[in-house]
């Protein structure tokens, strides 16, 4: 074996984030086993470092230490070094990350851990600066310390070693019970209610993360419950979210999140699935409100996913940065000489409106919000303001971008999916749909082979065996895709898929999905995530998606396996309601599944007038079916035997085995929908 440790090996690797290190004069390797075998060969420790390409302190730590000559003669002397994108492979992401935290250290990104050549994590953190400060020792002290310790102190290193390797060993064992009944998910809801922000919106203080799951959790706490003050801090939240400065006023799509808690200041990297999730609750949100805000911000967002994120053949990209000309926020930011310049005799009203002022909100800069006028004006001064907008766009466009992590993500692309195929039927936009479909197609053809998802594609190469995510996220798109089109080859597809995560991800002895295959790499750990990482997490999804699976299709079998995950993380969820909010949303649906099934045809006008009445009402947990009159349900279908009603389209609303009466008016059905 050639021992490549002794240069820079990132030049040969897809992943942007890699590709960024591949000029710095430190010794990075990509995570293989010939780079492990290495460090045992030369019983050197291995510095890992996990970062993504949009990610702000990774840059920031990246200019000012692994850029340095003198620094990264430090570490190519004592360590092998690593380096990886934490999005490409997050498996070893959720391993290390979860050590750090049992370090008792905050999580967050860059990633610093120091491993044993064996890759057992024995000390770590994050971003460390080049001289110490913040508190923290500089990034040279730390390396000369580990190094010290690893050749002095090898039984104390090997003792940390084994104690967080007994810790990692449990993510496969997550804390069962008796499952998730209505009544918790109403006590999460109250308990998560109550933890929002009254003033901005939002839960807890700065920094503030939309943590769309959650507010999803609360929004069906209100369905279920009819509490309006549920209703009212997700739209308190969302409003603030919408006008803040965490979204892009000019050129739409929302920032990861923001650093103060009133959401005027991002890191303003803006991140596929973030966007796509917000799409999804702001529509949902929006067939409750009819607020023309959450319309345009859902037709702005889609018009930047379709502008600057989607692929040739139709995948979506990842991320764009934070920074451009190595400055956070450059892209984005105003001085008010610049908008009286572009807007001439409109900037007044627009800088009244936006938070323009000389010294700026944020660093002597502004950054575009309407904090301080949430509410709509007068539809003349918002014409007015679109229209200073476009100018302002336009002006914005020759400055030099923020770059763009161009890697195609399978589950990342299946949020994007689902929200389109939901917004594209909710606002009768078969644009939108257009979009879903091209990148549902996308991933079929670039990124499965013989039947296996991977996980991650770019420049033509699919890498990564595909993780639970992304079989979860892209069930749930096919399945999206199926109520909005209603192809059944969509349907065909969600359960192929789930039939292959059972065979390699499920744990037959204790139930539940491991989060990588049984044929993927072998790491130190092999985790059983329920918790929502920043997307949702897998073993939630798949809840949602056995739900749906078992509505649409009678097999009982869905059922018990949903209803297996929820007590797998009954136990976790009791303790710890914050950060299970895809697998709460699951158990609602499981239990609480509204299924709609309008007898007749699409396209047709009666059929049509039908599906609008269902499109105008928020039902998180509708289960749509349009069933030609002569087609058959299940037998068990609860709407089995119901049939058209004088040969005219006819709906049925059925909760459990139990159906409305039919319902041939889009009005009724309306109503009847409106009421539960």
């Amino acid at each position: 074996m050639t021992d490549t440790t002794d240069r820079n090996a990132l030049g040969a690797e897809t992943s942007p984030y890699l590709l960024q290190h591949k000029d710095n004069p430190v010794h990075w390797q990509a995570w293989s086993e010939a780079t492990l075998a290495a460090a045992r060969a030369q019983d050197k420790p291995i510095l890992l470092s996990i970062g993504y390409a949009a990610c702000h302190w990774c840059h920031v730590m990246a200019h000012e230490s692994f850029e340095r000559p003198d620094i990264a003669a430090l570490m190519n002397a004592d360590f092998v070094n690593i380096k990886v994108d934490r999005e490409e492979r997050p498996d070893l992401d959720a391993i290390y990350m979860h050590a750090l935290q049992a370090l008792g250290e905050q999580g967050g990104w860059p990633l610093t851990m120091f491993l044993t050549p064996a890759g057992e994590p024995f000390w770590g953190g994050t971003y460390f600066p080049p001289e110490p400060r913040y508190g923290r020792p500089s990034f040279p002290q730390v390396l000369a310390a580990i190094a010290k310790a690893y050749r002095d102190e090898a039984g104390t290193v090997a003792k940390h070693a084994a104690a967080l390797k007994e810790t990692l060993a449990k993510l496969g064992e997550p804390q069962g019970g008796d499952g998730v009944p209505l009544a918790l998910l109403d006590q999460a809801a109250t308990r998560l209610v109550a933890a929002i922000d009254s003033v901005h919106g939002g839960f807890g203080d700065a920094p503030k993360f939309p943590q769309v799951p959650l507010l999803e959790t609360v929004w069906r706490g209100f369905k279920r419950l009819k509490q309006a003050a549920m209703r009212d801090a997700v739209t308190l939240t969302l409003d603030h979210v919408c006008q803040g400065g965490i979204y892009d006023h000019l050129g739409g799509g929302f920032a990861r999140y923001s650093t103060d808690a009133r959401w005027l200041a991002p890191h303003f990297e803006k991140m596929l699935y973030d966007n796509a999730l917000l799409i999804e609750l702001l529509t949902l949100a929006w067939q409750e409100t009819r607020k023309p805000l959450y319309a345009e911000r859902v037709a702005e967002t889609v018009g930047w996913l379709a502008r600057e994120m989607r692929q040739p053949g139709g995948g979506f990209s990842s991320s764009l940065d934070a920074d451009s000309e190595h400055e956070e926020g450059k892209f984005y930011v105003w001085s008010a000489d610049e908008i009286d310049d572009a807007l001439a005799g409109h900037a007044p009203r627009f800088k009244q409106f936006y938070d323009v002022t000389p010294g700026g909100n944020w660093e002597g800069h502004t950054i575009l919000n309407r904090l301080h006028h949430i509410e709509r004006a007068d539809e003349e001064t918002e014409r007015e303001l679109v229209e200073c907008r476009t100018i302002l766009f336009a002006r914005r466009a020759p400055r030099v971008r923020p770059g763009l992590d161009d890697k195609v993500l399978a589950d990342w692309n299946g949020l994007a999916i689902a929200a389109l195929a939901t917004a594209g039927r909710v606002f009768d936009r078969a644009d939108w749909l257009a979009l879903a479909h091209d990148a549902f197609q996308f991933v079929q053809r670039d990124m499965e082979r013989d039947g296996r998802l991977y996980h991650s594609w770019r420049e033509g190469r699919a890498k990564n065996t595909a993780l639970i995510d992304d079989y979860a996220d892209m069930a749930r798109a096919a399945l999206a895709l199926h109520e909005s089109l209603g192809d059944d080859a969509y349907l065909d597809q969600a359960r192929r898929w789930v039939a292959t995560a059972d065979r390699f991800y499920w744990d037959r002895d204790k139930g539940g999905y491991f989060f990588t295959a049984s044929d993927a790499e072998a790491l130190i750990a092999r985790a059983k995530p329920g918790h929502d990482s920043p997307n949702p997490s897998g073993n939630g999804t798949m809840v949602g998606v056995l739900a749906r699976l078992y509505y649409f299709t009678g097999d009982a079998a869905y059922r018990e396996r949903a209803e297996t995950i929820l007590r797998v993380f009954a136990g976790e969820v009791r303790r710890n309601v914050y950060g299970f909010g895809a697998l709460l949303n699951g158990a609602d649906l499981l239990q609480r599944g509204v299924q709609v099934v309008v007898r007749g045809r699409r396209g047709e006008t009666d059929t049509d007038a039908l599906l609008t009445a269902v499109n105008s009402v928020s039902l998180p947990n509708l289960v749509l079916q349009v069933v030609a009159p002569e087609a058959a349900l299940p037998p068990d279908h609860p709407a089995a035997v119901k049939a058209q009603v004088k040969g005219r389209a006819t709906a049925y609303v059925c909760e459990g085995p139990v159906c409305s009466l039919p319902l041939g008016e889009p009005a009724a059905l309306e109503a009847d929908l409106r009421g539960r």
